[in-house]
């Protein structure tokens, strides 16, 4: 049986995965990126949760990352876009099936990053906020 970390990011990764663009998670960034993005998916940290007693629940601020990458001659409205359905996926369902108390989105910080002889990237790192508690810290 998965972890309650496990399940939130299954189902952050699902839900990623019903967007246009690719969504992977953990992987490296590939050669070519795909016409309609790419999203990948890194587990992050759960940071030092907060214990209550009684019954004892950890409480965590998990800080995951989705990278978003575009290519193209029209890279800023493609990534606009894409920000823009990863922010509606999240707000569609914000305990994502009733597995986290809440999911919330940092608002990205994009660069162009140049590649030779192709066209530049547009990318950010958007930082993702997991709200969740478990009786285990290793559960």
């Amino acid at each position: 049986m998965p972890t309650s970390r496990e399940s939130i990011l299954a189902a952050l990764h699902a839900r990623l995965s019903a967007l246009a663009a690719t969504a992977l998670r953990g992987d490296v960034l590939p050669e070519r990126v795909p016409s309609t993005g790419l999203l990948i998916l890194r587990d992050g940290e759960p940071g030092e949760p907060e214990v209550t007693l009684s019954p004892l629940r950890y409480h965590y601020q998990h800080r995951a990352e989705i990278e978003a990458v575009v290519q193209g001659a029209d890279r800023d409205a493609a990534f606009d876009t894409l920000c823009t359905s990863i922010g509606t996926a999240l707000a569609a369902d914000r305990t994502l099936g009733g597995l986290c108390d809440w999911v919330e989105a940092e608002a990205p910080q994009p660069v162009d990053l140049p590649v030779e002889g192709a066209a530049s990237l547009k990318a950010a790192v958007i930082r993702v906020s997991l709200f969740y508690a478990t009786s285990d810290p290793l559960g």
